[in-house]
């Protein structure tokens, strides 16, 4: 695992540090009154600290108040905060649901950063609140540092959201004491259109209890029920535990919204006054950016989610949206689809960025498989492949047009990490079994859910020639936390000779599957 160089913070200083602050970060209350009416003091912070999207130099801070306050971010080397750098933030207030971010740079390569989070009066600076304290490394500039990340994604889905019988979320506890660089969430952080019951009969009469919240109640219509939902899932202590300590590359899917949504849909839900899938997706974008640090969806950015995260000589993540630019979900068998699930401006963006890349390892973040049949009822697709084994057609042309680069220009190291199906397989294309044949062989992964129901395997399309070595999933529909494990991935990369290695794991940390990669080929 890597550690900062010089730093002297070992990896048992740092699990027992991060459990001991945020032990002060008390479970927030579960009052939906909204924070100009909370109670009269000092800003409060109880719904912990984020980092996202770091690199080498830089990092993104984020916190949320229970009412007006300047947010001013302290930086130092060490946990006694001596000789801390002070960066000064927005002031929070009712337009960002009290929410915030600290945009933090010049920062030294491959260290421990230890930051807390200070929130103050507007009025009068002199009254803060108890800072809120968190750690995370910055990515190294050397090639020698090793790196671990984890990803998976899918919480709070089918109803299945914080269980305080079951201690909340547990797998986020799980990843925290791997002590990862970073964690990749794959999407679906919420599950808009799932609310939240109050209590679930298992069918072997167990009960399953849920925290419960007013915005969860019910679909998220309103900004202020989509804030609300991406809210729920911070009332989890393991979760804001995980987020003092793991920075994050966060990306978004359909639950984000409704299930299997496209650009121009008209819903067919009685559950829902609002129809237009582009109203609520436009307020679910906008809460999404107020709840996760994403340098890119700042407006002088481009407002989107898409963007190329760099973490040193070994690794580019490029996290891709296949939710915003997409084409109506349709039996695709269109023969010419340059729209597809990318939308031509992103493919572009994608191909020139991984041709630019000299990192050992490019990941490619999708939100969607690749080669698993996602049916979206009972003639449409709602992924790339749609159940003809033959050449690409419909978003397959896509696809292939991305291998094909990646083939001609020649692009080394590239692997897909996926989530979306809810369960765990590892897949391997390859263009011999293929019925395309333009590309060289690659290997997707696929792990997830974090806290949601499982579901059964999915077939394989053959267009890109792919096969199964690895598989682990339940055998009915919507079997709950409970019964059925939750996944996370684990990636490790040696700094010393470049091999990516991957694990497939279960909550508890079970390893399932491994599989070693070696740096510098265009195909594994």
């Amino acid at each position: 695992m890597a550690q900062g160089s010089g730093s002297g913070f070992g990896r048992r200083s740092l699990l027992r540090g991060a459990a001991a602050g945020s032990a002060a970060l008390a479970l927030p209350a579960l009052s939906c009154a909204a924070p100009a009416q909370a109670r009269s003091g000092r800003p409060s912070a109880d719904w912990g600290v984020q980092v996202g999207d770091v690199t080498t130099s830089s990092g993104l801070v984020w916190v949320r108040s229970d009412r007006p306050a300047q947010m001013v971010v302290q930086t130092a080397a060490t946990e006694s905060f001596r000789h801390a750098r002070s960066w000064h933030g927005p002031v929070l207030g009712p337009d960002t649901d009290f929410t915030g971010v600290t945009s933090l740079h010049g920062l030294p390569s491959g260290e421990q950063v230890h930051y807390r989070v200070l929130l103050a009066d507007p009025d009068d600076p002199r009254r803060t609140g108890e800072p809120v304290s968190g750690t995370f490394r910055t990515a190294p500039t050397g090639r020698r540092a090793d790196l671990r990340f984890h990803w998976s994604g899918d919480l709070a889905g089918q109803g299945w959201g914080i269980n305080p019988d079951r201690g909340g979320y547990r797998i986020y506890e799980d990843m925290r004491r791997r002590n990862p660089d970073f964690f990749l969430c794959s999407g679906d952080n919420i599950y808009a259109d799932n609310p939240i019951p109050e209590r679930v009969t298992l069918p072997d009469g167990r009960i399953w209890r849920n925290v419960t919240t007013e915005e969860k109640s019910k679909v998220a219509e309103t900004l202020a029920e989509f804030r609300g939902a991406f809210r729920y899932n911070l009332l989890d202590d393991n979760l804001r535990r995980f987020n003092a300590q793991v920075p994050t590359i966060t990306q978004w899917d359909d639950h984000e919204v409704h299930n299997n949504w496209y650009p121009g849909q008209l819903l067919d839900d009685d559950r829902y006054t609002e129809k237009a899938t582009d109203v609520l997706s436009a307020r679910s974008l906008r809460a999404f950016g107020e709840y996760f640090p994403i340098r890119t969806l700042r407006p002088d950015r481009g407002g989107r989610v898409y963007r190329k995260v760099s973490h040193g000589p070994l690794l580019d993540v490029f996290v891709l949206d296949m939710r915003r630019y997409r084409n109506a979900n349709s039996p695709g068998r269109q023969t010419d689809d340059p729209q597809g699930i990318l939308g031509a401006e992103q493919l572009r963006w994608l191909k020139r960025e991984l041709s630019r890349s000299r990192a050992v390892w490019k990941v490619i973040a999708s939100d969607m498989p690749l080669g698993l049949v996602v049916p979206d009822g009972k003639t449409n697709f709602e992924a790339v492949a749609q159940g003809d084994p033959g050449a690409p057609l419909g978003r397959e042309l896509q696809l292939a047009e991305l291998l094909r680069h990646i083939k001609h220009d020649r692009v080394t190291g590239t692997v897909w990490l996926t989530t979306d199906v809810h369960y765990t397989a590892a897949q391997h294309y390859a263009p011999e079994r293929a019925a395309f044949k333009d590309f060289e062989p690659f290997w997707e992964f696929v792990s997830g859910p974090l806290n949601a129901g499982g579901f059964q395997s999915l077939k394989l399309d053959g267009t890109f020639g792919p096969e199964q070595p690895f598989i682990k999933a339940p055998d009915r529909a919507n079997t709950s936390p409970a019964e059925s494990p939750q996944y996370f991935g684990e990636v490790d990369i040696d700094g010393g000779s470049g091999e990516l290695t991957v694990r497939l794991r279960q909550e508890g940390g079970q390893v399932l599957f491994s599989k070693v990669l070696q740096p510098g080929r265009v195909g594994q």
